[in-house]
């Protein structure tokens, strides 16, 4: 019952009447007047996965691990929630409920929609687990709801129809997303090999000045130890996130511009 799919892990893949009465903190009694007594709360365990999540990763997250933090049998989790599938909607919205949200007003277009990126940004590097969910069906809770028209702020009074809006603050996310998702698989490879980037690459490097053929592939010679002299490795997230955000916002700007024209 820990598993909530066959698949990669996704939202909204549990009961969605029951996943909705959860995130909503539908009262129990108006659910049943029958059950045990409770000894502690909806809140407590999705905080308990929370904390798993962030420091073990999403894997280690089952109602196994939830009830030992809480100092309770297995079975008494699911008299709060019916398994990880819903478990996982709540942890989502619980995260996306506590994100940092700045006051916009008075900011141009530009670095309104810098700041909600910023936002994610800090977002996806306190809990990395969420880059690991699948999201095409959000979990359609109060905090989901709070980051979403947050976010939509930094498109208001532009001129853009409410479809564009939308798929603006789709496009910024997805590049927020793609670059945090990366940013997380290289913490995971030097924490799973013990060694950094730095000390990676001081290793292969000997081997491959000998078989890397300069002539054969300049571009890359050249370009890739640019790269490898400013960032100390093959990718370094800050600057990814820096430049792209910048081509992003750009790329956004004639649209901006021809509507407002």
């Amino acid at each position: 019952m820990d598993n909530p799919g066959s698949g990669s892990a996704r939202s909204s893949a549990g009961d969605p009447v029951r996943t909705l009465e959860l995130l909503w903190r539908v009262p129990a009694e108006a659910r049943s007047g029958r059950g045990p007594k409770q000894r502690t709360s909806v809140d407590a365990v999705v905080a308990a996965a929370v904390g798993i999540a962030d420091t073990q990763g999403l894997s280690a997250v089952t109602i196994r691990a939830v009830a030992g933090v809480l100092g309770l049998a297995p079975m008494a989790i699911y008299t709060y929630v019916p398994g990880k599938a819903e478990l996982l909607d709540l942890m989502l919205d619980s995260v996306y409920g506590q994100m940092s949200r700045g006051d916009l007003s008075g900011l141009s277009w530009r670095h309104r929609v810098t700041a909600i990126a910023d936002e994610n940004r800090a977002l996806l590097d306190e809990h990395p687990w969420v880059t690991q969910l699948a999201t095409t069906r959000p979990p359609l809770g109060p905090g989901t709801a709070a980051k979403y028209d947050h976010e939509l702020r930094a498109f208001d009074g532009l001129g853009l129809s409410d479809l564009d809006m939308d798929s603006a603050l789709t496009y910024v996310l997805g590049f927020v997303t793609s670059v945090a998702r990366i940013a997380d698989d290289a913490r995971e490879a030097r924490r799973d090999s013990g060694v950094s980037d730095q000390a990676w690459w001081d290793r292969a490097g000997p081997l491959l000045a000998e078989v890397f053929d300069d002539e054969k592939f300049p571009l890359a010679a050249r370009i890739g130890a640019a790269a490898g002299q400013a960032f100390g490795s093959a990718y370094d997230a800050d600057h990814a996130y820096r430049f792209g955000l910048a081509r992003v916002l750009d790329g956004l700007e004639p649209v901006i511009n021809r509507t407002a024209r």
